[in-house]
């Protein structure tokens, strides 16, 4: 429990504290947020802590990742419990700017991983990772972090950003972190909050059930991606709150499209269940 956590909306100040670090020799670790945290954000605060001297993690809801039709303005929110997690799991400064902060009235600049946006979450979301990689890249310089800890549920987001930070040469080191799921198996996501029924919340475990027949093929024997998405989409078809937005196979690295599993592989889905779109992922690697 760190009782001293800096809370700051200034990117001087979150500078001033990085430099006052830097300069006696130690190591930052980034966990960048939207917020309203819950059990998968605390998984990587406490991985950053262990790893690092100080540990930053930034609070921000950003708007550059929302679409138009997007749930900007109902996101949930709740940064005094935010703060009181992150004293809790030991984090030394939370970073709560306003979007004004983050990028003033004339920001033109945009950061872009081609193809890799593209595809999965990009096809209807066509503008999304283009402001995640921005606010990253703004985050990894206001920091100067040695490590950035991404959790796995939002693999698409993890593998981009890698992309990113190899490309563009950026001297840190990117964490994924595995996926923290409920006790009956569904992801944890700030987004689960607009589950608002029983019947929804229990029609939210379809994905977690398609991952596992997708598993337990794989452990089979089966190669083929197609014959394990065929099944992942007839089984999903059977809850009649689920709607499939997509779940393809692609390699984990380039998240390009496979036809057989030779490689380790990322098997993604979005699923509505009632209005609430929700994504879940599982990574083949075994032998």
């Amino acid at each position: 429990m760190n009782e001293n956590l800096i809370q700051t909306s200034s990117i001087e100040t979150v500078k001033q504290y990085v430099k006052e670090w830097k300069d006696s020799g130690a190591t930052i670790g980034l966990v960048p947020t939207m917020g309203f945290l819950h059990e998968g954000h605390a998984s990587l605060i406490a991985r950053a802590v262990e790893e690092n001297d100080y540990v930053i993690v930034s609070d921000f809801v950003n708007p550059i990742q929302f679409g138009p039709t997007e749930d900007l303005e109902t996101y949930p929110r709740d940064f005094e419990a935010d703060c009181h997690l992150v004293a809790q799991m030991g984090a030394s400064l939370i970073f709560h700017p306003t979007p004004e902060e983050m990028y003033g009235k004339d920001f033109f600049t945009h950061i872009y991983v081609d193809e890799m946006s593209q595809k999965l979450c990009g096809e209807s979301r066509p503008i999304h990772f283009q402001g995640v990689c921005t606010v990253c890249m703004k985050l990894f310089h206001i920091s100067e972090a040695n490590r950035a800890y991404f959790g796995q549920k939002d693999a698409q987001q993890l593998a981009i950003i890698r992309r990113m930070v190899r490309d563009l040469n950026l001297n840190i080191e990117i964490v994924g972190c595995p996926i923290i799921r409920e006790e009956d198996g569904l992801a944890k996501s700030s987004r689960n909050t607009y589950l608002k029924t029983k019947q929804e919340r229990e029609a939210a475990l379809i994905l977690h059930h398609a991952l596992t027949k997708a598993l337990e093929m794989y452990e089979d024997g089966e190669r083929r991606a197609s014959v394990i998405l065929e099944a992942m989409t007839q089984l999903i078809m059977t809850e009649p709150l689920a709607t499939i937005d997509y779940i393809q196979a692609v390699a984990w690295d380039s998240l390009q499209d496979i036809e057989v599993i030779e490689e380790p592989v990322l098997i993604a889905m979005a699923v509505k269940v009632g209005p609430v779109r929700l994504i879940d992922n599982m990574i083949l690697d075994r032998a």
